[in-house]
């Protein structure tokens, strides 16, 4: 097993109650090269899950690797999922990490199935594939190959800079199938970008990744989700974002303002009342009571601004595939999400690059599919 000559400790099953009711925990590993964190090694159940939807067919399909995230965006829809299993969504998601050890192998075995369709696979779309224990754990190597072989298309959406060792793969397997990329690069203040996320890689490396996506022969789209009211909105910040995104050289951009829900909101505040006190009521006047999203005159505003923004760099505006959240894929239907069946999508086209009701608009949050189904987990 890996990590066997740094484990420091294992967790008692009863004191992960939520892991011991799933009946698949192989062991729990800390190390001192991650320090606070806690590593949960599962044997998975499946690898593929079918985003619930109200569309007609393809549906989406994703792959989780890992479950919590150490990049700790304080902003992350995805923090939530962690309640499924009686961890919490706070400090919790960002130190008690769960690995699917076995991902790839089963990842094949339903590959291989006679009823697999070949429809696109988004990775990255709930946590990141690429966080740091991707380096120790190894696991996208195999899940690439896999999709590769069984000529399944894939996206992948991620922070990590660790994507760009597995390029000469990507690269190779984009040869055979449909492959998208994206980089999330949402906050270009360093200080800024560092309090929000403070495990994540800096922009400047992943800037840096984009450009190596695209010395790789690779199209790369970058995601600069959310945009942050009051905090990254303003002119000078959009205007110095996307100058260094086309500069990085990336073939398109998708925006889309922040959202906060469920146990996200209170995390999230909690950050802002230490370290923005002032604006606390302004985003309590924004996400009052229930509610997860800007207000549709925020988003119009925003639109408004970031349009010509983007135009005046040259950039694209990319495509987001409503129900996984993801890099929309380029082996989808062009007509997917415009086709009577699609109806049950907010917004029908909204995501599409053409429409003004863009992703800046589109009702369901980034990934929201990808949570309605706490089974689909594991």
């Amino acid at each position: 097993m890996r990590w066997s000559g740094q484990e420091l400790g294992v967790d008692q099953v009863d004191a992960l109650p939520g892991l011991a009711r799933l009946n698949n925990l192989v062991r729990s590993v800390q190390t001192p090269e991650f320090a606070g964190v806690t590593f949960h090694e599962v044997l998975a159940k499946s690898a593929l899950n079918r985003v619930p939807g109200q569309s007609m067919m393809p549906f989406g399909w994703t792959i989780n690797p890992y479950r919590g995230c150490s990049h700790a965006c304080l902003y992350c829809f995805a923090r939530p999922t962690h309640e499924y299993l009686d961890l919490d969504a706070g400090d919790d998601f960002d130190r008690q990490i769960i690995v699917k050890v076995n991902l790839a192998e089963v990842l094949r075995r339903e590959l291989a199935r006679p009823s697999w369709r070949h429809e696109p696979v988004a990775l990255g779309t709930n946590t990141d594939p690429y966080q740091r224990a991707e380096g120790r754990y190894e696991l996208m190597p195999g899940i690439i190959d896999a999709l590769t072989t069984s000529g399944t298309p894939f996206s992948i959406l991620t922070k990590g800079t660790l994507l760009r060792r597995d390029l000469p793969l990507i690269a190779a397997a984009a040869e055979h199938v449909p492959v998208d990329l994206a980089m999330s690069i949402a906050i270009h203040d360093h200080e800024l970008q560092q309090s929000l996320e403070p495990g994540t890689p800096s922009t400047k490396a992943r800037l840096a990744t984009v450009t190596a996506v695209r010395d790789a022969g690779l199209d790369c789209a970058v995601f600069l989700m959310p945009v942050l009211p009051y905090l990254t909105d303003t002119r000078a910040h959009l205007d110095e974002a996307l100058r260094q995104v086309k500069a990085a050289g990336a073939t398109s951009v998708l925006y889309a303002a922040l959202h906060l829900r469920g146990a996200v909101k209170p995390w999230f505040m909690q950050w802002l009342e230490r370290e923005h006190p002032e604006l606390v009521p302004k985003y309590r006047s924004m996400y009052y009571g229930n509610n997860a999203y800007a207000p549709k005159d925020y988003r119009r505003w925003l639109a408004q601004r970031i349009h010509p923004l983007i135009r005046a760099h040259g950039l694209e505006r990319g495509i987001e595939d409503p129900v996984t959240g993801g890099v929309r894929s380029t082996a989808e239907p062009r007509d997917r999400w415009t086709r009577p069946g699609a109806a049950g999508r907010p917004n029908g086209a909204g995501a599409h690059a053409g429409s003004e009701r863009a992703s800046s608009t589109l009702e369901l949050p980034a990934g929201l599919g990808a949570l309605a189904d706490p089974a689909a987990l594991f």
